[in-house]
């Protein structure tokens, strides 16, 4: 199944029936409702839902977004927060977005986990990846601080996630709901790339998967955290699916596939036809641009 996000469009449009419209014109018969779903565009999506004219796969938890938010805001509450009030704002509004998903007849829903409290390293690599540093000496240290101050630190936040998750998962069961973790492009969220294994031991529910996001994976291969293919590789017995958009070197993503570095010719083998397969672009992405990203992948893995 393929399906396109809205977070390509939800922001320019005030009605959610146009917006889904727009969607449904560029040959998807699903969308992903993502994180900037204001309250105002629900009267629109639910009757274009009701008419049949595009079927939801997927939500971008928080969706919709609480009321007097009106910008995409997937950390505006984080489950690994060390503040108790914000862990039940972000179970509360979990749990809204479950409701949703129900009402819309989605099967799955996109999650952050958190982040632990780390100094900012990712501004660092960032700045040495730009001035052509990536394979200096000072930027193998960097990367060694990184990792090792992360794993030192992520304890306390992955304690806190635990807990949230053993409300949400239950009520996610009763739903029959799909909750996909996804994987972070940030050096400091969670779970760490590495502890997917251990995660998926700890939460063995048949109703928690990996998320894999395309790009956000490429840019942890870009950096020197993990390697995608290995990725997908040990975690495929639980991969949902995908967030799909490439990445122009070395970590602008969004953009339409073909366009930048990915192999997603390498992804391939790990791709099934009962994977939810979302073109995730930016909204700075032109029609046309969007059209031959989905034609480029398609293309490759098939239409199915």
């Amino acid at each position: 199944m393929y399906s396109f996000s809205t977070c390509w469009n939800s922001g320019r449009h005030t009605d959610g029936r146009e917006m889904l419209r727009e969607i449904r014109d560029l040959g998807f018969e699903y969308a992903e409702l993502s994180h900037g779903i204001r309250i105002s565009l629900l009267p629109g999506i639910l009757d274009a839902v009701s008419a049949g004219e595009i079927k939801i796969s997927t939500l971008h938890n928080f969706c919709p977004l609480p009321v007097g938010v009106n910008v995409p805001a997937p950390n505006l509450y984080e489950f690994s927060s060390d503040r108790s009030r914000e862990r039940e704002l972000a179970v509360k509004y979990t749990l809204k977005t479950f409701e949703f998903a129900a009402r819309v007849g989605a099967r799955l829903v996109v999650l952050h986990s958190g982040r632990m409290d780390l100094k900012d390293y990712g501004s660092k690599l960032e700045a040495l990846i730009e001035k052509g540093e990536r394979n200096s000496p000072k930027y193998e240290k960097v990367l060694a601080e990184a990792m090792a101050k992360r794993d030192a630190r992520k304890e306390g936040a992955m304690q806190r996630l635990y807990e949230c998750l053993k409300i949400i998962i239950p009520e996610a069961e009763k739903r029959g709901l799909m909750l996909g973790f996804e994987n972070r492009e940030a050096v400091a969220e969670i779970p760490l790339d590495h502890d997917f294994d251990y995660f998926f031991r700890d939460f063995d529910s048949p109703n928690v998967a990996y998320w894999h996001d395309c790009g956000h994976g490429q840019i942890k291969e870009n950096m020197g955290f993990m390697r995608v293919t290995e990725q997908l590789d040990s975690l495929s017995n639980r991969l949902a699916g995908f967030h799909i958009h490439d990445v122009q070197a070395p970590l602008r993503d969004h953009c339409p596939p073909g366009s930048g570095m990915i192999d997603f010719a390498a992804i391939k083998p790990f791709v099934k036809p009962e994977h939810i397969k979302v073109f995730e672009l930016s909204p700075k992405v032109p029609v046309d641009a969007a059209k031959q990203g989905v034609a480029y992948l398609k293309n490759l893995w098939g239409e199915g």
